[in-house]
């Protein structure tokens, strides 16, 4: 059974979607099937991996009119991509009988046919978030190495506390992803030493270094192992989802 985590910040300019496209490009590499879920209306995900405009995005499926239809990217890893319309879909739910579910129950057809799906998250903490953190095991919260990334934190755990307990009792936070870190800075860490005291043990001892392939990658519509594994982006996010899969075994033991 697929094990389904979302990405979230609602503070925007973190490296989410960054993160989501390499964990799942790097879990790929590893050999694992991956689907990734652009849950986004900005559809960054979808942009940065040049998927062409579907008949069916997330936004039909979350409205009833489609099953979820991936789009295949490269070996192991398939897409279901967003659109501008998500972005009216919170208010044309708002009356649904067990809204806060229906990601979930989309995901009961083809969750035995991935390894891992991954959600990247809008910026909010709205009725789609809310949607992904019930259907998910874990959430991962990436954040930027800078003073303002530590304001709303707090906000965030409240929010995943009270899904927790409302809607899915079986979610937890998986991981704190340090980002776009630069070990020279004496303020980036500050930050670290500050996250590590606030999450302790969920703060993944791989950092995503600053590096300017990650921001190129997307402009070529590649994830950073297709547009440079030799990369220091490439090494850190590999890393990663070395570390996440390591974690993910010990816990399910």
């Amino acid at each position: 059974m697929g094990i389904v985590i979302s990405l979230l910040n609602h503070k925007g300019g973190v490296g989410k979607t960054t993160s989501v496209i390499n964990i799942g490009a790097g879990m790929a590499e590893l050999g694992k099937k991956v689907l990734l879920i652009d849950l986004d209306p900005q559809a960054n995900l979808s942009l940065s991996l040049g998927v062409p405009r579907q008949s069916n995005t997330i936004y039909e499926a979350l409205r009833g009119e489609s099953e979820l239809e991936p789009y295949n990217i490269k070996e192991n890893m398939d897409i279901v991509m967003s659109t501008l319309d998500l972005s009216g879909a919170e208010m044309e739910l708002i009356n649904e009988a067990g809204r806060e579910y229906i990601l979930r129950e989309l995901f009961e057809p083809v969750k035995e046919d991935y390894d891992f799906i991954i959600i990247d998250c809008p910026p909010s903490l709205g009725l789609l978030t809310l949607n992904a953190l019930a259907a998910s095991h874990y959430v991962y919260i990436p954040l930027q190495t800078q003073f303002l990334a530590l304001q709303g934190l707090a906000k965030i755990k409240q929010v995943i506390d009270k899904v927790k307990f409302r809607l899915n009792k079986k979610l937890e936070i998986g991981g704190v992803v340090a980002t776009m870190y630069d070990g020279r800075k004496i303020l980036n860490r500050d930050v670290v030493g500050t996250i590590k005291k606030y999450f302790g043990e969920k703060v993944f001892d791989t950092m995503i270094r600053d590096n300017v392939a990650l921001a190129e990658a997307p402009a070529q519509r590649k994830d950073i192992f297709s547009y440079n594994r030799r990369s220091i982006g490439a090494e850190d996010y590999m890393n990663l989802c070395k570390e996440i899969l390591a974690r993910v075994e010990v816990e399910a033991v």
